[in-house]
Protein backbone atom coordinates (compact mmCIF):
# COMPACT_ATOMS: atom_id res chain seq x y z
CA UNK A 1 0.00 0.00 0.00
CA UNK A 2 2.52 2.80 0.89
CA UNK A 3 6.36 1.97 1.07
CA UNK A 4 9.04 4.23 1.97
CA UNK A 5 12.43 3.58 1.66
CA UNK A 6 15.13 6.12 3.07
CA UNK A 7 13.33 9.15 2.07
CA UNK A 8 14.69 12.58 2.60
CA UNK A 9 13.64 16.32 2.09
CA UNK A 10 16.02 18.98 2.56
CA UNK A 11 15.63 22.87 2.46
CA UNK A 12 17.86 25.49 1.27
CA UNK A 13 17.77 28.11 4.32
CA UNK A 14 19.58 31.58 3.08
CA UNK A 15 21.35 33.43 5.06
CA UNK A 16 20.82 37.21 4.78
CA UNK A 17 22.89 40.01 5.37
CA UNK A 18 22.25 43.24 6.91
CA UNK A 19 22.97 46.85 6.24
CA UNK A 20 23.38 48.62 2.89
CA UNK A 21 26.71 45.99 2.29
CA UNK A 22 25.24 43.13 3.17
CA UNK A 23 22.30 43.66 1.11
CA UNK A 24 24.63 44.76 -2.08
CA UNK A 25 26.60 41.04 -1.17
CA UNK A 26 23.09 39.23 -1.03
CA UNK A 27 22.31 40.18 -4.85
CA UNK A 28 25.52 38.65 -5.51
CA UNK A 29 26.09 35.72 -3.44
CA UNK A 30 23.94 34.07 -0.90
CA UNK A 31 25.60 32.04 1.96
CA UNK A 32 22.86 28.81 2.62
CA UNK A 33 22.43 26.28 4.88
CA UNK A 34 21.02 23.18 3.99
CA UNK A 35 17.62 22.15 6.38
CA UNK A 36 16.67 18.27 6.55
CA UNK A 37 12.93 18.31 7.61
CA UNK A 38 13.11 14.48 6.77
CA UNK A 39 15.99 12.27 7.07
CA UNK A 40 16.31 9.07 5.83
CA UNK A 41 13.06 7.11 7.34
CA UNK A 42 11.63 4.17 6.20
CA UNK A 43 8.67 2.48 6.75
CA UNK A 44 5.78 0.47 5.22
CA UNK A 45 1.70 0.49 5.55
CA UNK A 46 -0.49 -2.19 4.71
CA UNK A 47 -3.81 -2.24 3.45
CA UNK A 48 -6.66 -1.70 6.56
CA UNK A 49 -3.95 -0.62 8.83
CA UNK A 50 -4.69 3.03 11.16
CA UNK A 51 -1.20 4.33 11.97
CA UNK A 52 -0.67 7.51 13.88
CA UNK A 53 2.11 9.66 12.81
CA UNK A 54 3.37 11.31 15.70
CA UNK A 55 6.06 14.37 16.98
CA UNK A 56 6.26 17.99 18.22
CA UNK A 57 6.02 21.04 15.61
CA UNK A 58 8.93 21.38 12.94
CA UNK A 59 9.16 17.02 13.39
CA UNK A 60 8.23 16.62 9.42
CA UNK A 61 5.14 15.63 10.01
CA UNK A 62 3.16 17.83 6.93
CA UNK A 63 6.13 17.34 4.78
CA UNK A 64 5.99 13.68 4.87
CA UNK A 65 2.23 13.97 4.10
CA UNK A 66 3.09 16.13 1.25
CA UNK A 67 5.43 13.67 -0.32
CA UNK A 68 2.83 11.04 -0.03
CA UNK A 69 0.76 12.77 -1.59
CA UNK A 70 2.90 14.14 -4.51
CA UNK A 71 2.85 17.67 -3.35
CA UNK A 72 6.87 17.34 -2.38
CA UNK A 73 9.26 15.93 -4.58
CA UNK A 74 11.28 13.94 -1.81
CA UNK A 75 15.29 14.92 -2.27
CA UNK A 76 16.41 11.24 -1.75
CA UNK A 77 14.85 8.20 -1.61
CA UNK A 78 11.98 6.41 -2.80
CA UNK A 79 8.27 6.53 -1.81
CA UNK A 80 5.70 4.44 -3.45
CA UNK A 81 1.76 4.51 -2.95
CA UNK A 82 0.06 1.75 -4.44
CA UNK A 83 2.86 1.26 -6.54
CA UNK A 84 2.85 4.30 -8.38
CA UNK A 85 5.64 7.08 -6.95
CA UNK A 86 3.19 10.32 -5.99
CA UNK A 87 5.10 13.51 -7.55
CA UNK A 88 4.93 11.43 -11.09
CA UNK A 89 1.49 9.79 -10.83
CA UNK A 90 -0.32 13.01 -9.01
CA UNK A 91 -3.76 12.39 -10.77
CA UNK A 92 -3.99 8.55 -10.29
CA UNK A 93 -2.49 8.90 -6.96
CA UNK A 94 -5.92 11.92 -6.41
CA UNK A 95 -8.13 9.06 -7.49
CA UNK A 96 -6.50 6.70 -4.78
CA UNK A 97 -6.54 8.83 -1.81
CA UNK A 98 -8.74 11.09 0.46
CA UNK A 99 -6.83 14.07 2.31
CA UNK A 100 -8.20 15.79 5.27
CA UNK A 101 -6.05 19.11 6.24
CA UNK A 102 -7.38 20.99 10.17
CA UNK A 103 -6.81 24.36 8.94
CA UNK A 104 -7.45 24.07 5.43
CA UNK A 105 -10.44 23.31 3.51
CA UNK A 106 -12.04 21.96 0.15
CA UNK A 107 -15.31 22.88 0.76
CA UNK A 108 -16.65 25.54 -1.17
CA UNK A 109 -17.09 28.62 1.92
CA UNK A 110 -20.39 30.17 -0.05
CA UNK A 111 -22.27 27.25 -1.34
CA UNK A 112 -24.20 24.94 0.07
CA UNK A 113 -22.61 21.94 1.24
CA UNK A 114 -24.50 19.52 -1.07
CA UNK A 115 -23.01 21.35 -3.62
CA UNK A 116 -19.08 20.65 -2.65
CA UNK A 117 -20.34 17.10 -2.24
CA UNK A 118 -21.92 17.09 -6.29
CA UNK A 119 -18.95 19.08 -7.88
CA UNK A 120 -16.56 16.22 -6.03
CA UNK A 121 -18.49 13.59 -7.84
CA UNK A 122 -18.18 15.18 -11.51
CA UNK A 123 -14.61 16.20 -10.80
CA UNK A 124 -13.83 12.07 -9.64
CA UNK A 125 -16.24 10.94 -12.08
CA UNK A 126 -18.30 8.90 -8.87
CA UNK A 127 -20.98 6.47 -10.26
CA UNK A 128 -24.26 7.62 -9.50
CA UNK A 129 -24.82 4.18 -7.41
CA UNK A 130 -21.80 4.67 -5.41
CA UNK A 131 -22.94 8.70 -4.92
CA UNK A 132 -25.86 7.51 -3.24
CA UNK A 133 -25.02 5.10 -1.17
CA UNK A 134 -21.68 7.17 0.31
CA UNK A 135 -24.05 9.75 0.85
CA UNK A 136 -26.44 7.74 2.83
CA UNK A 137 -23.33 6.53 5.07
CA UNK A 138 -22.33 9.95 5.56
CA UNK A 139 -25.81 11.70 6.38
CA UNK A 140 -26.33 8.94 9.01
CA UNK A 141 -23.30 8.44 10.36
CA UNK A 142 -21.87 11.79 10.06
CA UNK A 143 -25.12 13.60 10.70
CA UNK A 144 -24.99 15.59 7.61
CA UNK A 145 -28.55 16.04 7.01
CA UNK A 146 -28.96 18.73 9.60
CA UNK A 147 -26.74 21.35 7.65
CA UNK A 148 -26.39 19.32 3.95
CA UNK A 149 -28.00 22.61 2.64
CA UNK A 150 -26.67 25.50 4.54
CA UNK A 151 -23.64 27.49 3.12
CA UNK A 152 -20.45 26.07 4.52
CA UNK A 153 -19.42 29.68 6.07
CA UNK A 154 -22.65 29.22 8.48
CA UNK A 155 -21.25 25.42 9.84
CA UNK A 156 -19.81 25.06 13.32
CA UNK A 157 -16.02 24.00 13.02
CA UNK A 158 -17.41 20.39 14.36
CA UNK A 159 -20.09 20.51 11.05
CA UNK A 160 -17.19 21.44 8.91
CA UNK A 161 -14.89 18.70 9.90
CA UNK A 162 -17.35 16.42 9.43
CA UNK A 163 -18.37 17.69 5.89
CA UNK A 164 -14.71 17.65 5.46
CA UNK A 165 -14.28 14.03 6.20
CA UNK A 166 -17.03 12.87 4.46
CA UNK A 167 -16.17 14.67 1.41
CA UNK A 168 -12.47 12.61 1.13
CA UNK A 169 -14.31 9.52 1.52
CA UNK A 170 -16.85 10.38 -1.28
CA UNK A 171 -14.46 8.66 -4.16
CA UNK A 172 -14.00 5.66 -2.29
CA UNK A 173 -10.35 6.14 -1.52
CA UNK A 174 -7.77 3.40 -0.34
CA UNK A 175 -5.80 5.40 2.04
CA UNK A 176 -7.28 8.10 3.99
CA UNK A 177 -4.46 11.33 5.01
CA UNK A 178 -5.97 13.18 8.42
CA UNK A 179 -3.78 15.98 9.23
CA UNK A 180 -4.84 17.48 12.61
CA UNK A 181 -8.31 16.43 12.30
CA UNK A 182 -9.67 17.62 15.43
CA UNK A 183 -8.00 20.57 16.20
CA UNK A 184 -10.20 22.78 17.75
CA UNK A 185 -13.27 20.41 18.45
CA UNK A 186 -15.19 19.89 21.07
CA UNK A 187 -15.34 16.53 23.34
CA UNK A 188 -18.74 15.10 21.11
CA UNK A 189 -17.05 16.44 17.70
CA UNK A 190 -14.20 14.51 18.30
CA UNK A 191 -15.60 11.55 19.38
CA UNK A 192 -17.89 11.57 16.88
CA UNK A 193 -15.43 11.64 14.24
CA UNK A 194 -13.08 9.26 15.97
CA UNK A 195 -16.02 6.92 15.43
CA UNK A 196 -16.79 7.27 12.09
CA UNK A 197 -13.00 7.02 11.34
CA UNK A 198 -12.60 3.71 13.25
CA UNK A 199 -16.02 2.15 11.46
CA UNK A 200 -14.61 3.27 7.88
CA UNK A 201 -11.26 1.85 8.69
CA UNK A 202 -12.54 -1.53 10.56
CA UNK A 203 -15.81 -1.99 7.97
CA UNK A 204 -14.66 -0.58 4.41
CA UNK A 205 -10.31 -1.37 5.43
CA UNK A 206 -9.75 2.08 4.24
CA UNK A 207 -5.72 2.72 5.03
CA UNK A 208 -5.27 5.78 7.73
CA UNK A 209 -2.46 7.85 8.36
CA UNK A 210 -3.42 10.12 10.83
CA UNK A 211 -1.20 13.34 11.98
CA UNK A 212 -2.05 14.92 15.51
CA UNK A 213 -1.10 16.47 18.73
CA UNK A 214 -3.98 15.18 20.22
CA UNK A 215 -3.29 11.92 21.61
CA UNK A 216 -6.40 10.06 22.44
CA UNK A 217 -7.01 10.46 18.52
CA UNK A 218 -4.08 7.69 18.42
CA UNK A 219 -5.34 5.66 21.29
CA UNK A 220 -8.89 5.97 19.97
CA UNK A 221 -8.35 5.38 16.23
CA UNK A 222 -4.51 3.76 15.72
CA UNK A 223 -3.23 0.46 17.09
CA UNK A 224 -0.26 1.14 15.49
CA UNK A 225 2.50 4.97 15.72
CA UNK A 226 5.48 6.42 14.29
CA UNK A 227 7.00 9.10 16.48
CA UNK A 228 9.38 11.44 14.31
CA UNK A 229 11.50 13.83 16.14
CA UNK A 230 13.87 16.49 14.05
CA UNK A 231 13.04 14.69 10.79
CA UNK A 232 14.19 11.37 12.36
CA UNK A 233 11.60 8.06 12.59
CA UNK A 234 12.52 7.50 16.33
CA UNK A 235 9.66 4.82 16.84
CA UNK A 236 7.62 2.27 15.09
CA UNK A 237 5.34 0.36 17.24
CA UNK A 238 2.32 -0.25 18.80
CA UNK A 239 0.97 2.11 21.65
CA UNK A 240 1.11 -0.90 24.40
CA UNK A 241 4.75 -1.50 23.22
CA UNK A 242 5.32 1.99 24.22
CA UNK A 243 3.39 1.99 27.07
CA UNK A 244 5.47 -1.07 28.11
CA UNK A 245 8.54 -0.09 27.73
CA UNK A 246 8.18 3.69 28.98
CA UNK A 247 5.44 3.82 31.30
CA UNK A 248 6.38 5.38 34.79
CA UNK A 249 4.17 2.68 36.63
CA UNK A 250 0.61 1.67 37.05
CA UNK A 251 -2.15 3.38 39.38
CA UNK A 252 -4.12 1.04 41.61
CA UNK A 253 -7.24 2.20 43.61
CA UNK A 254 -8.26 -0.17 46.55
CA UNK A 255 -11.51 0.09 48.55
CA UNK A 256 -10.34 -1.85 51.74
CA UNK A 257 -13.64 -3.00 54.07
CA UNK A 258 -12.75 -0.67 56.61
CA UNK A 259 -10.05 1.91 56.77
CA UNK A 260 -6.89 0.81 57.33
CA UNK A 261 -5.25 3.95 58.65
CA UNK A 262 -1.87 5.01 57.83
CA UNK A 263 -0.94 1.24 58.28
CA UNK A 264 -0.55 0.30 54.98
CA UNK A 265 2.97 -0.48 53.61
CA UNK A 266 4.06 -2.20 51.01
CA UNK A 267 7.00 -2.51 49.20
CA UNK A 268 7.43 -1.23 45.46
CA UNK A 269 4.51 0.79 45.82
CA UNK A 270 3.79 4.62 46.65
CA UNK A 271 0.55 5.77 48.45
CA UNK A 272 -0.26 8.78 46.18
CA UNK A 273 -3.90 9.13 47.26
CA UNK A 274 -5.56 8.56 50.82
CA UNK A 275 -9.76 8.86 51.05
CA UNK A 276 -10.13 6.80 54.27
CA UNK A 277 -11.24 3.38 52.99
CA UNK A 278 -10.53 4.06 49.28
CA UNK A 279 -6.24 4.42 48.86
CA UNK A 280 -4.39 4.71 45.13
CA UNK A 281 -1.48 3.25 45.12
CA UNK A 282 1.36 4.08 42.31
CA UNK A 283 3.33 0.69 41.87
CA UNK A 284 6.54 -0.43 39.38
CA UNK A 285 6.43 -1.29 36.01
CA UNK A 286 8.68 -4.11 37.14
CA UNK A 287 6.24 -5.92 39.31
CA UNK A 288 4.69 -9.47 37.66
CA UNK A 289 1.36 -8.40 37.34
CA UNK A 290 -1.38 -5.89 39.00
CA UNK A 291 -3.39 -8.20 40.26
CA UNK A 292 0.03 -9.78 42.09
CA UNK A 293 0.25 -7.11 43.84
CA UNK A 294 -3.56 -6.98 45.13
CA UNK A 295 -3.49 -10.53 46.26
CA UNK A 296 -0.31 -9.23 48.60
CA UNK A 297 -2.23 -6.78 50.12
CA UNK A 298 -5.47 -8.68 50.39
CA UNK A 299 -3.35 -10.95 52.70
CA UNK A 300 -3.00 -8.42 54.71
CA UNK A 301 -6.17 -6.37 54.33
CA UNK A 302 -9.29 -7.49 54.02
CA UNK A 303 -10.46 -5.51 50.16
CA UNK A 304 -14.14 -4.48 49.03
CA UNK A 305 -12.79 -3.11 45.13
CA UNK A 306 -10.15 -2.23 43.41
CA UNK A 307 -9.55 -0.58 39.33
CA UNK A 308 -6.30 -0.58 37.55
CA UNK A 309 -5.27 2.76 35.49
CA UNK A 310 -2.15 2.70 33.10
CA UNK A 311 -0.31 6.35 32.69
CA UNK A 312 -1.47 8.74 30.44
CA UNK A 313 -0.19 8.18 27.02
CA UNK A 314 0.79 11.94 27.14
CA UNK A 315 3.14 11.63 30.18
CA UNK A 316 4.99 8.83 28.42
CA UNK A 317 5.68 10.50 25.11
CA UNK A 318 6.43 13.63 27.24
CA UNK A 319 9.07 11.61 28.80
CA UNK A 320 10.17 9.89 25.55
CA UNK A 321 10.98 13.06 24.26
CA UNK A 322 12.82 14.01 27.52
CA UNK A 323 14.67 11.06 27.86
CA UNK A 324 16.37 11.94 24.30
CA UNK A 325 17.20 15.65 24.82
CA UNK A 326 19.09 14.15 27.79
CA UNK A 327 20.86 11.59 25.80
CA UNK A 328 21.30 13.86 23.42
CA UNK A 329 20.59 11.61 20.64
CA UNK A 330 17.64 12.05 17.86
CA UNK A 331 18.25 9.29 16.11
CA UNK A 332 16.64 5.62 16.73
CA UNK A 333 18.45 5.56 20.04
CA UNK A 334 18.64 3.06 22.70
CA UNK A 335 17.87 -0.05 20.50
CA UNK A 336 17.71 -2.51 23.00
CA UNK A 337 15.59 -0.69 25.71
CA UNK A 338 13.19 0.77 23.09
CA UNK A 339 13.00 -0.21 19.48
CA UNK A 340 10.99 -2.43 18.17
CA UNK A 341 11.22 -1.46 14.59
Amino acid sequence: MIRVEGISKEYKQFARSTGVIGSMRNLFSREHTLLKAVNEISFSIEKGEAVGYLGPNGAGKSTMIKMLTGILVPTSGMVTVNNLVPHKHRKEIAKKVGIVFGQRSQLWWDLPVQDSFDLHKRIYNIHDTDYRTNMNIFLELLNLKEFITQPVRQLSLGQRMRAEIGLALLHNPDILFLDEPTIGLDVIAKDNIRSFIKQMNREHKVSVLLTTHDLKDIEEICPRMLIVNKGELIFDGTVDQLKSNLSPGKLITIEFESNPGNEVELANADLIADHGIRKTFKIDKGLDSAIDFVKRVSKRYPIKDFSLEDSDIEDIIRMYYRSLDNDNNIGIANQEKMSVI
